[in-house]
């Protein structure tokens, strides 16, 4: 008899684990089916941006991060300069000043998989994880897919030697660049190839260059080098750009890390300093291509995501990262309709957002890659500090912070944008320093946006300290109450479905609590106790200044603002105040089912 689950997750990389640990939290059966015999032991990417890093600390994920990581906070480049070889021409901070309150940092994708899967462990009792599964053939039944409670996905596996057959409400292909999901459902990579050739080494170097534990970018007459500094204190990435014409040695793997023409490379690139390699701990050679799956969902029941439905270069560290958010993007959606609390609808905007996504990323790889290259620099007239300039203009996108989600179910801006114009609709709600009012503890807002499938509703209250501000909050937040009430929760409470935020611009010093409406602070505690984590202020702290929140988020406190957050972190909608009836709207057509069971479109 085939085995049901809900959700059947094919890969245990980062798009899949990332989308089971929503799925784990939320109550959602699923399972996840691995070829590999056990879990990632060696991961190829490194690199996790800071919009990852947020996401981290969003699960409850980011303290092991990044106390195990390196923390890059610089970028330096190098060039040749004549016969005396390479010298440091620029020095910036790797991530754009005021862009995030965390970094980026370095970690080995196999330490990146273990933490989520302790994650999914501590919220399921194991790790749902079946290994030694190979996944071997994928089929939906169209006439059954828009029945929303039907197990309409077959999926066969040979496991340890003998078949076995899922039957799955949702399938995710998570399976990477060769995915057995996507070729079961003949979907095809578009895309090309170039004869560009790199070698990427971790390393234990033995060099007097001064910036091996800085994220550098060599430009050289002898070729181009990026060292990343890995975790630890002595481990090294160096990729490194090899002559034209490896191609096909990279393609037949004849390429060693021992090869002499590799090490006699990385010394002209390094000249005048001296280096050389102690120990190499991982070693490959790739030819860079850029490809796009041309579907990445079947009835919106199967969904591609990571390296099963885009590929790219390494160089701008996206790969893992990406991958990850695409996981994060379906995860937190699959749970609400799973769990009542969305239309099957959302999940279209899986394939609208995510795909747009993977467009951009694959059109700056492409430019991104031609800019590494000597070759092409020369051809085209670009000079190194063309090559800077561009590498720092891009280092928002390259942070994972200027995706902008188009208009949407979700994504809706409209004409009281303006009331926080430092908030924009469809991107991540950017942080600011607030102060908690019951502990007076300095904090940055993001931190209260956790990843527990709520939807974040900030209401930016003005001053209550003022009694005509603090008439209109009692009023608004009344409205807001009875309007949030009414909505079709499937008897859930409003506070379990929606997180409430406050910010204030208030002299905490003169601040009667008494002013603040009880709806913010519900009773979600043991035996009803109240909760105090959800009211904030944007006022001077004791040792860490003015964080002017409302100055960054362009809201005027005499006239307030609410911004409603996707449980992802994306901000939704804007609304006045005084709309409350406007938040509920939003919501009803969000929530409302059509009377066949499936849900309108």
């Amino acid at each position: 008899m085939p085995e049901q689950v809900d959700v059947l997750i094919c890969g245990s990389g980062s798009a899949g684990l990332c989308a089971a640990v929503w799925l784990a939290r939320c109550g959602v059966d699923f399972k996840i089916l691995e070829q590999r015999d056990g879990p990632l032991q060696q991961g190829q990417a490194d690199g996790v941006q800071v919009r990852t890093v947020e996401i981290f600390e969003s699960l409850g994920l980011a303290e092991d991060l990044l106390k195990e990581a390196c923390h890059v906070l610089e970028l330096t480049f190098w060039t040749s300069s004549g016969d005396e070889g390479i010298r440091r021409s620029r020095r910036v901070p790797d991530t754009e000043m005021g862009l995030s309150h965390l970094p980026h940092v370095i970690l080995n994708q196999a330490r990146i998989n273990e933490l989520m899967i302790r994650d999914i462990e501590r919220s399921c009792g194991n790790t749902n994880i079946r290994y030694g599964s190979r996944v071997t053939d994928v089929k939906v039944d169209a006439q059954t897919a828009r029945d929303p409670h039907a197990h309409c996905v077959t999926v066969k596996t040979v496991e340890n030697g003998t078949e076995h057959v899922y039957r799955a409400k949702y399938v995710l292909g998570c399976d990477g660049a060769h995915s057995a999901v996507r070729k079961s459902l003949g979907f095809n990579m578009v895309g090309d190839s170039t004869d560009a050739v790199w070698a990427v080494m971790d390393v234990y170097p033995v060099t007097d260059f001064p910036d091996i534990r800085k994220k550098s970018v060599l430009q050289t007459d002898a070729g181009n080098l990026v060292v990343i500094p890995r975790e630890g204190e002595e481990k090294v990435r160096f990729y490194m750009e090899m002559p034209s014409g490896w191609a096909a040695a990279a393609a037949a793997a004849d390429v060693t890390p021992d090869n002499p023409h590799l090490k006699a490379r990385l010394e002209r690139i390094f000249h005048p300093y001296e280096v050389a390699v102690a120990e190499t701990a991982w070693f490959s050679v790739y030819a860079i291509g850029q490809r796009l799956a041309d579907r990445f969902t079947q009835d919106y029941r199967v969904f591609l995501t990571g390296d099963a439905c885009h590929t790219h270069s390494p160089k701008a560290g996206q790969g893992m990262n990406v991958s990850l958010q695409d996981g994060y993007n379906i995860g937190w959606k699959l749970a609400a309709v799973l769990c009542g609390q969305a239309r099957p609808a959302l999940l279209e905007t899986y394939v609208t957002e995510r795909q747009e996504t993977a467009k951009d990323l694959i059109e700056f790889d492409r430019y991104f890659t031609k800019l590494f290259s000597s070759a092409y620099r020369k051809e085209h007239g670009v000079s190194s500090a063309d090559f800077q300039d561009y590498f720092v203009k891009m280092g928002r996108y390259t942070a994972g912070l200027a995706i902008q989600y188009k208009p949407s179910l979700t994504v809706r801006p409209g004409e009281k944008d303006g009331l926080a114009a430092g908030v924009p609709v469809g991107m991540r709600f950017p942080s600011a320093q607030v102060v908690r009012l019951f502990d007076v503890r300095t904090l940055q807002l993001a931190k209260a946006l956790v990843s527990d499938s709520r939807w974040h509703l900030i209401v930016f209250g003005g001053d209550v300290n003022d009694e005509e501000a603090r008439t209109r909050l009692f009023k608004v937040t009344d409205n807001l109450n009875e309007a949030l009430t009414k909505l079709p929760l499937f008897n859930r409470r409003v506070h379990d479905f929606i997180h409430p935020i406050l910010v204030l611009k208030s002299d905490r010093l003169l601040l009667d609590e008494k002013n603040i409406p009880p709806f913010y602070m519900p009773k979600t505690g043991r035996g009803g106790v109240r909760c105090h984590l959800n009211v904030f202020l944007d006022d001077q702290t004791y040792h860490d200044g003015h964080g002017e929140a409302y100055k960054k988020y362009g809201v005027d406190p005499k006239v307030g603002a609410m911004v409603l957050v996707r449980p992802d972190q994306y901000v939704a909608r804007i609304f006045a105040l005084e709309d409350p009836v406007g938040v509920w709207r939003f919501f009803e057509a969000y929530l409302k089912p059509t009377t066949n069971g499936m849900t309108s479109a």
